[in-house]
């Protein structure tokens, strides 16, 4: 991944979405050669040079401002996610420090794992910025089953299993919605780690492996994972639609507890609960390994 071109081309997809209209330009007659504000027009609404602008929108972030790139994310409409990808890049680009810090490789805490296999009731997995479950309480392994299948690697990655196994879109009923958030956190990732060798190589072999991953990978979208509804097919349950909050935890950066919950006395919230009894009778592997390094 270069980041150069990660900026041209995500500066230039957003250009696109937004038209004189939106943006409150008067629109002139004539044909437009682009589908959104031309480079001019960012320009102007950022308050900038032309020239500047085009030197930014070439992959030259790395000398803009705080104010400077905040001005372009105005001017571009850009979100919560988009305008914090766009300041990740720019760290990218000039080489400083990502927002933040990395810590060194080594296994979860044992309170961390405590504190995730306290929540019987509800689904919880630990995960890092690339999508690989490094544990999970005993529900939420029974709920993400599909994925341990005996020839997995590990640690299983939810990207991998999306886009290379069969089972995916079965265990995914709302497949397209599925896809785009996920490959929109790796491209997340990819801005806020753009060192990380693993995130690279995952990117690199789900590029070239998957036609949906390489599509929806050149729409440079990004996203912010906090909380929301997924639903999902389990073999044993059918289909249940639960709600999930994603925490990022304060003392492990760069890891996330996400945790699915179901309000109480609905459908979704006995399927839960059958679940938890179907996980009680089966023999499962450890939910999480003691060696497992965080790699994040």
């Amino acid at each position: 991944m270069s980041t150069e071109s990660d900026i041209r081309e995500f500066l230039a997809s957003r250009r696109a979405k937004i038209t004189p209209q939106r943006a409150g330009l008067p629109a002139f007659g004539g044909n437009r050669r682009v589908p959104g504000l031309r480079r001019e027009e960012v320009a102007l609404l950022a308050g900038v040079s032309i020239d500047y602008y085009v030197r930014l929108e070439r992959g030259h972030l790395g000398g803009a401002s705080e104010e400077v790139l905040d001005s372009v994310a105005n001017a571009l409409q850009l979100d919560d996610a988009e305008r914090a990808h766009l300041h990740d890049l720019a760290r990218a680009a000039a080489k400083r420090p990502a927002r933040r810090a990395r810590r060194p490789r080594g296994p979860l805490p044992d309170s961390v794992v405590r504190v995730l296999n306290s929540m019987s009731d509800c689904p919880a997995f630990i995960r890092n910025g690339r999508l690989d479950v490094l544990a999970t309480n005993q529900l939420g392994r029974a709920l993400y089953g599909p994925l341990y299948t005996s020839g997995a690697r590990r640690p299983v990655n939810l990207a991998r299993f999306q886009f290379l196994d069969p089972a995916a879109r079965d265990f995914f009923p709302s497949w397209e919605e599925s896809v785009n958030t996920t490959v929109s956190l790796l491209r997340t990732e990819a801005g806020r780690a753009p060192g990380d060798s693993e995130l690279t190589g995952l990117i690199g072999e789900l590029v070239t492996r998957s036609d949906v991953f390489r599509t929806a990978w050149a729409k440079h979208n990004v996203r912010l994972h906090h909380t929301g509804r997924k639903v999902f097919h389990h073999p044993a349950v059918g289909e249940i639609t639960l709600d999930f909050d994603a925490l990022e935890l304060p003392s492990q950066p760069g890891l996330t507890l996400t945790v699915y919950s179901a309000p109480p006395h609905t459908p979704d919230h006995d399927k839960l609960r059958l679940l938890s009894a179907w996980a009680a009778t089966e023999a499962t592997a450890p939910t999480s390994d003691p060696t497992m390094r965080q790699d994040h």
